[in-house]
């Protein structure tokens, strides 16, 4: 019996776990990635949610044991380096009874790209061209004129999916920006680690704010966000350096080791709203049609769930293009809910106003008083699953 055949476009965290869970059932798998070579880096981030059970079912939990960074406290400072709060780390973990690691998120796509490796062809410096969808399947002309027959197109291409754009054509969705940009990279410095120690230090004042933390291996990372409308800057470098600069001294010697090109990542803060994740044999999966944006986390997490489900309503059979429409119907309403409450945290994430600065710092404050982790677990189980059920064992 042929297996059916799918082209995934974008080796991201999406993309490689639909294909983990395509071949585990049988399909053939050819992922295509734009980037040259596999990416690192990205910024630091808190994983739990259903994305921890997709990887739990997948096996890979004492991986990502082996990439989790043990984070203390996050600890809130203003410029002059006073405390303007700090929430224990330990306090997330009780409230999420454990099921919490914190890891650059290239780490996690490392982890990922491990575990397909040997299953799944991988092209590098590749995307999609053309599609042509007949209704009993889709013709994929990737980059260098190459046509793949295919049962499934995965759009798994991040915010600025060019499958969304060949799928839907010029009714592409919103992409609504948040009125922030964001900035990471990371660096090796030895006294400012010793400095930094085991915490993700948060330096804040009205409409901007800088985040440094340690990585797993021995450097440093800084995180950057602020109030920025419009276009991205031609030179993003200088941009971070006219905006963070004078933030006080642990900001101000990170800002010395800022890189320039490729290896400074530079975006707006944007999520992505799309009444249609699906056309034919072609579908959309992360970032692509669903991007939360950092101001509501779980990005990564979701993007797991999102690939499972979809994987999930391809095993249960039928159709494709109905398959693809169930796993619609199930994510969506999740991921609506957490687009919402990203909205409505922003300004608090980032507060633009000392009151709004003063505010947060009286909230973090009550995180240490007790009842707070039990409080915290139920605010994040409120995310809920939605329609993702804990994958079996893989």
């Amino acid at each position: 019996m042929t297996r059916p055949r799918a082209v995934i476009c974008g080796a991201g965290i999406a993309g490689l776990t639909l294909a983990w869970w395509l071949e585990r059932d049988g399909w053939q798998v050819v992922l295509v990635e734009r980037a040259a070579r596999p990416r690192d880096g990205g910024y630091m981030m808190d994983f739990f949610g259903p994305g921890y059970d997709v990887a739990a079912g997948m096996g890979l939990l004492p991986r990502l044991s082996d990439i989790h960074t043990v984070i203390t406290e996050l600890a809130y400072r203003d410029p002059a380096g006073r405390g303007r709060g700090r929430v224990d780390y330990r306090t997330f973990a009780r409230g999420l009874r454990g099921r919490l690691f914190s890891f650059m998120r290239g780490d996690l796509e490392r982890v990922l790209r491990e575990a397909v490796a040997d299953r799944v062809e991988i092209r590098y410096g590749a995307t999609v061209e053309k599609l042509a969808d007949d209704g009993a399947g889709v013709a994929v002309t990737v980059t260098g004129g190459r046509t793949e027959p295919a049962d499934l197109l995965v759009g798994a291409d991040g915010i600025h999916s060019r499958v969304r754009g060949l799928m839907a054509g010029p009714q592409v969705g919103r992409l609504r920006r948040l009125g922030y940009h964001t900035a990471s990279y990371s660096f090796a410095d030895e006294e400012l680690h010793r400095r930094v120690g085991p915490r993700f230090v948060l330096v804040a004042t009205p409409g901007r704010q800088a985040g440094l933390y340690p990585t797993g291996d021995g450097r440093l990372a800084v995180s950057l966000i602020h109030r920025a409308e419009g276009a991205l800057p031609a030179d993003p470098t200088a941009t971070v350096h006219a905006t963070y600069g004078g933030l006080g001294s642990l900001v101000d010697r990170a800002l010395g080791h800022c890189p320039t090109g490729a290896d400074l990542y530079y975006d707006q803060v944007a999520q992505v709203e799309l009444d249609r994740w699906h056309r034919g044999a072609v579908a959309l999966v992360g970032d692509a049609c669903q991007a939360v944006s950092l101001m509501a986390g779980q990005g990564a997490s979701l993007a797991m769930a999102g690939a499972y489900v979809l994987a999930d309503e391809l095993r249960a059979g039928g159709p494709v293009p109905a398959a693809l429409a169930r796993y619609q119907r199930r994510l969506q309403p999740l991921v609506r809910h957490t687009q919402r409450a990203g909205r409505r945290t922003a300004r608090w994430l980032v507060p633009d106003s000392a009151w709004r600065l003063t505010a947060r710092s009286t909230a973090l404050r009550a995180m240490s008083l007790p009842g707070a982790a039990r409080l915290l677990g139920s605010l994040l189980a409120g995310a809920g699953r939605g329609g993702v059920p804990a994958p079996p064992p893989g």
